[in-house]
């Protein structure tokens, strides 16, 4: 589920092209963690996940739960402003992880926006159970200045944690996490970056338990928000 963030318009075909892409890739990508997934299809017959495993059908969460939880890698960097951050902290609350990068065109700003909408549909006692995290995928991009400029654009400055670091730090947590991020020298573009575009559903208790594809909704995150933070 590797995007390939390009300049200019998307077109009406990328939104599908996502979804196609994103169901397919997502089991390729917990691979890599070592979970055995399938993914729900609301209303349908469970998808078979490798070596044959099943999810049972009726999910409780709208996003694409996993047969079987697994515990959340370590996660502790610097945010843009360099305070550190340890996703330890947030025992307690629920977490959603993404990974983005600051001049991405299309897929990244499109993930916070509906982040950003998600929260403002929550009741307040929800959005205080709820931690967001992004790590970039852009070590040379993402700068405190430009991570600043995009979160007050997208109005998430003090609602969602921006880490950054240097490439090799950066590359580490990429590979804990399952994420593939490469900069693609595509469209006459040396900035763009190609890079996993998902986020993590993390329980209260630390466990990765569903994962939102690129093309997910901010109705998704409301209901499974609540569930999460009582998991």
């Amino acid at each position: 589920m590797v995007e390939h963030s390009e300049g200019g318009s998307p077109g009406p075909r990328l939104g599908l092209a996502l979804r196609r892409r994103d169901l397919v890739g997502l089991v390729g990508l917990l691979v890599v963690l070592g979970v055995v997934l399938a993914l729900v299809v609301r209303g349908g017959a469970a998808i078979k996940g490798p070596g044959g495993v099943s999810t049972a059908q009726g999910s409780r969460y709208d996003g694409l739960a996993l047969t079987s939880s697994k515990a959340a890698p370590a996660l502790a960097l610097d945010n843009y402003l360099g305070t550190p951050v340890n996703i330890a902290s947030y025992r307690g609350k629920a977490v959603l992880v993404t990974f983005l990068y600051t001049h991405c065109p299309d897929v990244c700003p499109l993930i916070t926006s509906h982040l950003h909408t998600a929260l403002l549909e929550m009741p307040a006692a929800e959005r205080s159970k709820l931690a967001i995290i992004a790590v970039s995928v852009d070590p040379r991009g993402d700068t405190p200045s430009t991570v600043a400029a995009f979160l007050a654009a997208h109005e998430m400055t003090g609602r969602m944690q921006y880490l950054i670091g240097s490439a090799p730090v950066l590359r580490a947590v990429w590979t804990a996490w399952g994420i593939a991020s490469s900069a693609q020298a595509a469209a006459g573009d040396p900035d763009v970056v190609a890079h996993s575009a998902l986020i993590y559903g993390i329980t209260a208790h630390g466990r990765i338990t569903v994962i939102y594809p690129s093309n997910f909704t901010p109705r998704e995150i409301v209901h499974d928000a609540g569930i999460l933070a009582v998991s």
